[in-house]
């Protein structure tokens, strides 16, 4: 039997019940994919079951206001996916008449779809034979067949992808790329997978080598930046608060956050506390709420947090009770901050 056979046959046996893979629309496969980016199937799944309530076809999607997609978006991560997806509804209820390109092509000409997820609708809502490579299609491929490529070098994208276009199914690619994906998040996995029960491990070139702890390879480390940010949450006298919009490009476009104090380097408590106030006008009280600061992780930036909570002698033109202040979509760290801190 061959290997896309193989993958087919234990796929059709051992995959999950997952609803995108219950229908060939366009719309509902190009939510998931956008979702699924760096995006863990358990944590995707609400929202995607959110979206497709709230936003049942791409011009319900495309009418909405950018702070509502913002906040349904809220927790998910990577913000700038649920931008490009609200801009992408509006061009394809605008200008395509709500009809999805229907061509491999023509998908990658859509903002925020890149070559996975164009492949991805390609094959899953047209059946072209395109392959859909990721994380677990390069991991699959790199211990079936001993490649040795660094997955993160410059050439490792053709080449991976040439190897799974010969090896896809030609009659039926959109099994294929279903197949090989889940294989490789339930099967394949990166850190000691049970060969023993593998349907591959009779033809496995890692596994006749013992490599399959070695491959695939990925030498280039990621450069984190650590970065320092003490958020004010202040209140006046009517015991409301306020917030800002961050405009800047960056982390968090579009989204809300307290004001902030943020240094480049690690800085003392005593020294932040002398510089809110000489930001911070008519400051009653002011208090540090936790000692140790909460690390919040991105891909590339280690955020590094504290929270202040001041009272300040004044009334706020726009100050917002915490009804109102639920309403706007926040950093999932601010926002759970906020959902502690009720007032």
């Amino acid at each position: 039997m061959s290997f896309s056979k193989i993958l087919a046959t234990w796929y059709l046996d051992k995959k999950r019940d997952l609803p995108w893979r219950k229908t060939t629309n366009p719309y509902y496969i190009w939510l998931s994919e956008i979702m699924l980016q760096q995006t863990r199937v358990a944590q995707g799944l609400p929202y995607y079951e959110a979206f497709t309530q709230t936003f049942p076809t791409v011009f319900d999607l495309a009418n909405a206001n950018e702070e509502q997609v913002l906040k349904l978006w809220q927790g998910l991560g990577y913000y700038s996916r649920a931008r490009n997806l609200h801009t992408t509804a509006k061009y394809i209820a605008s200008e395509l008449n709500g009809i999805f390109p229907t061509n491999y092509n023509d998908l990658l000409k859509l903002k925020g779809v890149g070559e996975y997820t164009a492949a991805a609708i390609a094959s899953f809502s047209y059946n072209e034979v395109v392959p859909v490579v990721d994380g677990n299609v390069y991991r699959v491929l790199a211990r079936y067949f001993d490649v040795a490529t660094d997955i993160a070098s410059a050439k490792a994208k053709k080449e991976f992808t040439d190897l799974a276009f010969e090896v896809i199914s030609k009659e039926n690619p959109a099994l294929f790329n279903q197949s090989i994906m889940e294989f490789g998040a339930l099967q394949c996995v990166p850190k000691n997978p049970n060969c023993s029960i593998c349907p591959l491990n009779n033809s496995c070139a890692a596994l006749a080598l013992d490599k399959v702890n070695q491959l695939p390879v990925k030498i280039k480390k990621l450069k984190v930046k650590h970065r320092f940010l003490n958020y004010l949450y202040i209140f006046d006298n009517e015991n409301k608060t306020t917030i800002n919009k961050r405009t800047e490009k960056g982390i968090w476009h579009n989204l809300y956050e307290l004001p902030l104090v943020e240094t480049e380097i690690e800085t003392s408590d005593v020294e932040i506390l002398s510089l809110i106030k000489s930001k911070i006008e008519n400051i009653s009280d002011i208090r540090l709420l936790e000692s140790d600061a909460i690390i919040h992780k991105l891909t590339h930036q280690h955020l590094n947090i504290k929270f202040w909570k001041i009272k300040q002698n004044n009334v706020f033109e726009n100050g917002l009770d915490f009804e109102s202040l639920n309403k706007f979509p926040f950093p999932i760290v601010l926002h759970n901050f906020i959902e502690k801190n009720k007032f």
